[in-house]
C-alpha cells in the first residue's frame, strides 16, 4: 500500500486541513467567497462534460482530467464553505447519506419511501 493510502482521508480531515490552509493564505473572509468558488467549479465541470459530449476543444482524456479536477475543486470549496458556516461536513454528509440511501425511487416513485433493504 502506498504512503498516500495508509491513512484514510475523510471529509473531516479535508475540512480541518483546508480550514488551516485558508486561514494561513487568506485570513477571514465571507462564506460567499467559497460558495461562489464552488459554483464556478461546477461551471467548469459542466463545460468539460459538454465539450466532451460534443467532441470538441480537447481529447476525451483532457476532458476527463478537467472533470476530475473540477469535482475535486468543488469538494474543496464546499469544505471551505462548511468551515465558514460552522457546518461539520463529515457529519452533514454522513447524516444525509443515511437518509438518502434508504430511498427507493423504483419501488416508491412518488415519495421515494424507504427501501426495506436498509431497514
Amino acid at each position: 500500500m502506498s504512503e498516500d493510502n495508509e491513512k484514510l482521508f475523510t471529509l473531516a480531515t479535508l475540512q480541518a486541513e483546508q480550514r488551516e490552509w485558508v486561514r494561513r493564505n487568506f485570513g477571514e473572509r465571507p462564506s460567499w467567497h467559497p460558495l461562489l468558488g464552488a459554483v464556478e467549479e461546477l461551471g467548469e465541470l459542466s463545460h468539460a462534460h459538454l465539450k466532451n459530449e460534443q467532441g470538441i476543444r480537447g481529447t476525451p482524456e483532457e476532458h476527463r482530467a478537467a472533470k476530475i479536477d473540477a469535482v475535486a475543486d468543488v469538494v474543496i470549496y464546499l469544505a471551505d464553505y462548511c468551515s465558514a458556516e460552522g457546518i461539520d461536513m463529515q457529519r452533514a454528509v454522513d447524516q444525509t447519506w443515511r437518509e438518502v440511501r434508504q430511498r427507493d425511487w423504483k419501488a416508491h416513485p412518488i415519495t421515494g419511501g424507504p427501501s426495506s433493504d436498509y431497514e
